[in-house]
């Protein structure tokens, strides 16, 4: 059990609530007086805690890393991570893709209230998740919540007050699979930061404007080949506007969520991928972030 922080692990501070250490006693206490029949497991934690609003891509390095870490060394048949809310849809993608590869399946979940709270979804997530694992999961990342098991690289966020918050929208998922995954993208292959940027286009927005963020540095920029609906898709050829992003050199993303697209990319060019390359897988599905 990998603990990162999140509001499931919060607990109020001076300034209200606040990531906190101290989680794997609250969690064998509620273990032991709920009689839960779970698999057996160790906790580990990425210290600081964090409140998942500030994830960045060093935070998804060190959560592979960690994982990688234990289950190459045989420690463990599977691992649950616990994040934060807020970013757990783009944490899930990303390392959708960091793990490609790792022959355990990795399940994420979190919660909307704070373990020990009122009406707290925590130990019915949490709870739920281990016996998920326990009953079997094949590997690949996956989010399980509210009862749900979703992929980790196809889910949104859809809402901040509902205790149900995810849900794997359904978006028509094309492009061929890959069939292989190349060396360059194994779990065990390192990953640095990169520099990427999502830009949504809104009625107005300026030539210059999008000069101007491809002239900071960016590596990368997730801008219009991916539906900015939580449904649907972007077809190129469809509409004259499509055709001509296309020409541009624009990779359309089929159905992928931007969450998803964001973590490819991310992972693609993080890997050392020269353009071609990343063109090139970030046209295959992977992982079924993009083919069902």
């Amino acid at each position: 059990m990998l603990y990162t922080g999140g509001t499931i692990g919060m607990q109020l501070g001076d300034q209200g609530l606040m990531p906190a250490t101290g989680f794997e006693a609250r969690m064998r206490d509620r273990q032991a007086r709920d009689g839960q029949k779970l698999p057996s497991w160790y906790f580990r934690e990425l210290l600081p805690p964090i409140d998942s609003a500030s994830m960045n891509q060093r935070n998804w390095l060190e959560m592979a890393a960690s994982i990688r870490e234990d289950v190459d060394a045989g420690r463990c048949d599977g691992v649950l991570l616990l994040h934060g809310t807020d970013t757990l849809a783009y944490s899930a993608a990303a390392l959708s893709f960091l793990l490609l590869g790792l022959p355990v399946p990795v399940l994420l979940t979190g919660s909307m209230r704070p373990a020990g709270t009122p009406d707290s979804d925590a130990w019915a997530n949490l709870f739920g998740a281990m016996q998920a694992l326990h009953q079997g999961l094949e590997p690949g990342v996956q989010v399980y919540f509210h009862g749900k098991l979703m992929h980790g690289a196809r889910l949104t966020k859809l809402g901040a007050a509902e205790l149900d918050a995810f849900a794997v929208l359904p978006r028509p998922r094309t492009g061929p699979r890959a069939p292989a995954i190349a060396s360059a993208l194994d779990y065990r292959q390192s990953r640095r930061p990169v520099s990427l940027a999502v830009l949504p286009l809104y009625p107005g927005i300026q030539a210059a404007q999008v000069q101007a963020l491809l002239d900071s540095g960016v590596r990368g920029l997730v801008l219009v080949a991916i539906s900015q609906c939580p449904q649907g898709h972007v077809e190129f050829g469809i509409y004259a506007a499509g055709s001509q992003l296309a020409a541009t050199g624009l990779v359309s993303a089929g159905g992928m969520t931007r969450e998803a697209a964001l973590g490819k990319l991310f992972a693609l060019l993080g890997a050392g991928l020269d353009q071609a390359q990343v063109e090139h897988w970030f046209a295959l599905d992977l992982c079924g972030e993009r083919a069902d």
